[in-house]
């Protein structure tokens, strides 16, 4: 008899059970098993467990114990690191989709949409196994998000705005929709203004002329947020990515060639190219889309 395949759909389950796991567990031991119950219900196990039909390490590698379909093993490779995020491991992701010449949107800032559908539900995946998403006021002025995992199943995520200086206007949606809780960071000199909306407002000390990242991330770490996904724009990405603050970062190129507009990773300049990063990645189809997985750090 042909040994059963697993789906992708109950891959996800999975992940999104290990998830819950992880959050709610005060340690995360080195080899966890997962299962799918008699009535089909995703569970987290031993790795002992003869029932156990995936072996999942903490460093996010995994191990099938039946066959797997090829688009279930790309959802473990794309989302198990997110899933796995704990206080040990914490795990910062950036991604950002663009064009073949590097753009992200137009110099107005229209982006809607630079890549596919593929792409899109891959973000809301992403969305649905982090704990916090990141955005700049940049990407909340010139598309409205609403940050949300409405096109996948999953949890809606803490959502985190970064707008230093306060110029966002108060009427944006995600302000006001109490679909998750929503977070307002601003230089802390700003932070007892009122906050817009249902969102709390917390400061944070700047950094030049931006906010500084490595305590935006203290901060969210102190909240239980340690799977941080951050989802633009180009100027957020780059900030994160200059000060080594990056596990991975996630661009996605598509097909698409815009010719002017706003650039997508900008990082201070170079002498010779064996000064740019090279990282380790995995290559991943989505549609017309392909996305590059950066390693950036073990």
């Amino acid at each position: 008899m042909t040994p059963p395949i697993l789906a992708p759909d109950p891959v996800w389950s999975l992940l999104l059970a290990l998830r819950r796991h992880v959050r709610e567990s005060a340690t995360v031991p080195p080899h966890l098993g997962l299962r799918l119950n008699p009535d089909d219900q995703p569970a987290v196990t031993a790795a002992a467990d003869p029932a156990a039909l995936l072996d999942i390490a903490d460093d996010a590698t995994w191990t099938a114990r039946i066959p797997l379909a090829a688009a279930s093993a790309e959802l473990l490779d794309l989302y198990l690191p997110m899933a796995l995020a704990s206080r040990d491991r914490p795990l910062t992701v950036a991604h950002l989709g663009q064009s073949l010449d590097g753009r992200i949107a137009t110099a107005s800032g229209a982006s809607c949409y630079v890549t596919g559908p593929e792409n899109l539900t891959h973000l809301h995946r992403m969305r649905a196994v982090c704990d916090a998403i990141v955005v700049g006021a940049g990407t909340v002025e010139c598309d409205d998000p609403q940050l949300t995992t409405r096109r996948v199943v999953g949890p809606h995520p803490v959502r985190v705005v970064l707008d230093p200086r306060r110029r966002l206007a108060t009427d944006h949606g995600l302000f006001h929709d109490r679909t998750a809780p929503t977070l307002l960071v601003c230089a802390e000199e700003r932070a007892d203004m009122p906050a817009p909306g249902c969102a709390e407002t917390i400061g944070v000390p700047m950094q030049g002329s931006k906010l500084n990242p490595r305590e935006l991330l203290r901060r969210l770490w102190e909240r239980g947020l340690f799977g941080v996904f951050i989802e633009g724009g180009g100027l957020t990405v780059s900030a994160f990515l200059e000060q080594g603050l990056l596990d991975r970062l996630q661009i996605t190129v598509a097909p698409l060639i815009i010719g002017s507009g706003r650039p997508g990773v900008t990082l201070p300049a170079i002498e010779d190219l064996s000064q740019g990063l090279r990282p380790r990645h995995r290559r991943h189809v989505m549609g017309e889309d392909v996305l590059f997985d950066c390693r950036l750090r073990d």
